[in-house]
């Protein structure tokens, strides 16, 4: 009789650890077990690959460019990669239980919230844009502290990581949101995996630093601040607009395959221009969100923050698969981003 209880046991446990495996991303050296060489998996691991699904998701043209792979080695990776990633048809009722279980972060700000139907959502990317001093990387700043919060408060359960490209960012507005939720202040900072961009490339291999650090430890939330500033000062004119325009495509590729990847959120933001034509002349100035249709496409929500009365501002969704145009009205004190006080 104990033997049998003991035996059931060990199933039991043996298929919670089934589960634990297929929860998050394979790590890659699971394909190991699928006649794939350690000397390989380490030249994978070496290229940015550090999970099954990078390498599940990469096209062939990629993989053949890593040093030391051949095309007949590629195929044989490709093949036991896609023999552990699911990536055929599915049915949309299972698609839907999934995205049921999605985990929203909380933006600090009920109505912003509500606008969002719940926050932030990951496994996207979400697009910022707005004037200077409309509460951009304010609210990137909340986002560090709210990630970290129990999925019950609307947090993510996880860490933060944040990649400067305008130099903004300040611990100690963090201290100041993290008093506001009752965290430990020091242990939100160490949440926070921070790093300053100082050029494009310098930009997209950050990137690569950053799947490494997914790879080992739960991150719920990536913010790139800002996504494009870098981008204006690199590339000057219209003779290398071509050639900034596939540059940024290749990164926000590299975020979206990060967020199908990792499951984070992945929030960027973006700055405007003016708009000089002939309705600038009766309507006044206009500003339109730089990247062109690049930008546009890549992210799954777009929104729009301007400035209103005071401390006031007003977010508008203007681009989303699910969330209706519709706007929603945040404040902005020294505890972050907050419901408007009338």
């Amino acid at each position: 009789m104990e033997q049998q209880q003991r035996k059931q046991q060990q199933i039991s446990e043996e298929d919670e650890n089934v589960e634990e495996v297929q929860h998050g991303p394979y790590p890659i050296e699971q394909l190991q077990a699928c006649g794939i060489s350690a000397v390989d998996i380490k030249k994978l691991k070496d290229s940015g690959h550090c999970t099954v699904e990078a390498v599940a998701y990469s096209p062939k043209k990629e993989l053949v460019q890593i040093k030391g792979l051949s095309d007949a080695k590629v195929d044989k990776i490709i093949e036991a990669a896609s023999k552990l990633v699911p990536m055929g048809f599915t049915s949309a009722s299972q698609l839907h239980a999934q995205r049921l279980e999605i985990i929203q972060i909380s933006s600090g700000s009920r109505e912003l919230d509500k606008l969002l139907e719940g926050g932030v959502e990951t496994g996207s990317i979400t697009e910022i844009y707005g004037e200077f001093r409309t509460g951009k990387t304010q609210l990137c700043h909340t986002l560090c502290v709210t990630c970290q919060l129990p999925l019950d408060q609307g947090g993510g359960e996880g860490k933060a990581l944040f990649i400067d490209a305008e130099g903004t960012f300040r611990p100690q507005r963090l201290l100041q949101i993290a008093e506001r939720f009752g965290l430990n202040g020091a242990d939100v900072l160490e949440n926070v995996a921070y790093a300053r961009a100082y050029n494009t490339d310098h930009q997209s291999r950050l990137l690569l630093e950053a799947a490494s650090m997914m790879a080992e430890t739960r991150f719920a939330l990536m913010i790139v601040d800002s996504a494009t500033s870098l981008y204006r000062t690199d590339f000057l004119g219209r003779g290398e607009l071509s050639a900034r325009q596939m540059h940024l495509a290749k990164f926000l590729r590299s975020l979206q395959k990060m967020a199908d990847e990792f499951g984070v959120a992945v929030v960027v933001t973006n700055q405007v221009v003016a708009q000089v034509d002939g309705s600038a002349m009766f309507a006044g100035p206009q500003v339109k969100p730089i990247g062109g249709n690049i930008i546009a496409h890549a992210s799954t929500t777009r929104l729009s923050l301007r400035k209103g009365r005071g401390e006031e501002r007003v977010c508008k969704v203007i681009s989303s698969p699910c969330l209706a145009e519709a706007e929603a009205r945040f404040q902005i004190a020294p505890e972050g981003v907050i419901d408007c006080k009338d």
